[in-house]
């Protein structure tokens, strides 16, 4: 199953774009697909985990492997990783690279609201009850009746129990007592499992193999809460911004097959109106990204005098981009306007006669 990971997953029942080309190949172990499984084994089912591989289409950069080395280092000897940053900085993509490096079947949660902590461990969801009647001698009736409770696992039991890796996206959209049962787990390697308790003792011992790799968006983004300064104490955290310039331009190339050059000019005009408004988080990659794969599609390339061009530029970089105004009135019409037409021309693509909106 050819998997596509961007940074973040859907938004308001809309799937986002994924920022890069499939990062794995990834194949599923036990049933089909990361879904909760359906089968039952002594009243214990549960989610199914894939293997993710390198795939020859991932971008990769001076920046990025940088990056996934000290990610390794850290998941290496044992400590869970925490990347963090804004939406359009890949953080999703690089977890699974991480992962596919280590090399172990992965365990993909996203983080959810409406979680508790049932949803993370398991919980019952119900009983099997089995009735044996023996009346082989006609004049003796044996019954017998066997009832037993059907523990439904989820995903983070399953990657504890069989030494997964755990990839745990946008964690912080789940509310923080839903993410307390985690503490255990990275501190003292053990997973509270108070329904088992007798069949399992209570608590299920975290495979040595286990490791565990977290995302989550700012605090000031709508729908992510405050992490607890505990569960924090347990991660190494990674802060990603922005990817240089190289790393953005073999981006843009790989998703939209234009020129070196447009692709070039596209990612420079993004970077440069990173710089205007109070919002410098915005424009990402994820711009420069629609923008090419316009041009690609109206053969059109980035000129200040391409019509195609200049819509798609102010269609993709909108008003929300950045809150400028004056008077009342955006100014960033005419800040996307001197950004392609200064970009262009440091470029040499000098207009030879500007295009009417």
């Amino acid at each position: 199953m050819r998997v596509a990971q961007g940074t973040n997953g859907s938004r308001n029942g809309v799937p986002a774009e994924p920022l890069f080309p499939a990062e794995a190949e990834m194949h599923t172990e036990g049933v089909a697909g990361p879904e909760e499984a359906a089968s039952a084994v002594d009243g214990v089912s549960g989610p199914a985990a894939f293997v993710p591989e390198a795939s020859a289409g991932f971008v990769s950069s001076p920046y990025v492997e940088r990056l996934t080395q000290r990610a390794l280092t850290y998941l290496e000897i044992g400590y869970p990783v925490h990347l963090a940053g804004f939406a359009g900085t890949g953080k999703t993509t690089i977890a699974f690279h991480v992962a596919a490096k280590l090399g172990r079947p992965v365990i993909l949660i996203h983080g959810d609201d409406e979680f508790a902590g049932s949803d993370l461990v398991g919980k019952d969801v119900g009983y099997r009850k089995s009735k044996l009647i023996d009346n082989y001698i006609h004049s003796v009736l044996r019954a017998e009746e066997n009832m037993r409770v059907l523990w439904m696992e989820n995903r983070l039991t399953t990657a504890c129990r069989e030494g997964y890796t755990l990839i745990y996206d946008e964690f912080n959209r789940s509310r923080p007592e839903a993410n307390n049962v985690l503490l255990s787990v990275l501190e003292e390697r053990m997973l509270n499992l108070p329904s088992l308790g007798k069949v399992q003792g209570g608590y299920l011992e975290v495979h040595p193999k286990f490791r565990a790799i977290f995302t989550s968006n700012p605090e000031e983004y709508a729908g992510a809460h405050s992490t607890p300064d505990a569960l924090l104490d347990r991660l190494i955290t990674l802060n990603l911004g922005h990817y240089d310039r190289e790393t953005e331009i073999k981006i843009t190339i790989a998703r939209s097959d234009i020129s070196a050059a447009d692709a070039e000019a596209v990612v420079d005009v993004v970077r440069e109106l990173r710089n205007v408004g109070v919002n410098n988080h915005r424009p990402t990659v994820r711009a420069s990204i629609a923008i090419a794969n316009i041009l690609a599609y109206r053969g059109a390339h980035a000129r200040v005098d391409d019509e195609s061009f200049q819509w798609a530029c102010h269609d993709v970089l909108n008003v929300e981009t950045a809150k400028v105004s004056r008077g009342g009135e955006s100014l960033m019409p005419r800040k996307i306007d001197e950004a392609v037409r200064q970009v262009c021309e440091r470029k040499g693509r000098r207009p030879r006669k500007m295009a009417k909106r």
